[in-house]
């Protein structure tokens, strides 16, 4: 059995702002790098992202990066015990541009009970994204501030 989830969710921005969180290293630091994020995410590029609440930063290679259409990483190091995954983003527009659909998939984990166990926190992990960036992007608020600590 492939270890894979998809999650998503309905943003009421323009799916180029929305894109831009994502895409935006200043942005995504707001609301979901809690530790902070180096780099924007552009096709062919490395960038780094530090989450405080599990700390050092992660190395994310970014494998494609469409411009409001979708954005394909491959994270996680066999040194720090977390399988190379790839997560796909995906932008739709929506009722005329006026809302976005975002959508979170990810795959790549080895099937073992570690693997599934990773699988299911990363899913936590991606929903909460979700849930961050809705309130960072309507709202200019950070939902996971102190969330961990």
């Amino acid at each position: 059995m492939e270890l894979k989830f998809t999650v998503s969710a309905h943003i009421a921005k323009p799916v180029h702002e929305v894109f831009e969180a994502v895409a935006d290293p200043a942005q995504l630091s707001h609301y979901f790098t809690t530790g902070g994020a180096v780099g924007r995410l552009e096709s062919g590029k490395t960038v780094q992202w530090d989450f405080a609440d599990f700390p050092g930063a992660f190395p994310v290679e970014v494998v494609v990066a469409e411009q409001d259409k979708k954005i394909i990483i491959r994270w996680g190091t066999e040194e720090r015990g977390n399988a190379r995954t790839e997560v796909v983003f995906e932008f739709k527009p929506l009722d005329d541009g006026a809302r976005t659909l975002v959508t979170i998939t990810e795959s790549g984990w080895p099937e073992t009970p570690e693997g599934l166990k990773s699988s299911y926190g990363n899913c936590m992990g991606w929903s909460q994204m979700l849930c961050a960036l809705k309130c960072w992007v309507e709202r200019g608020f950070n939902l996971r501030e102190g969330m961990y600590k």
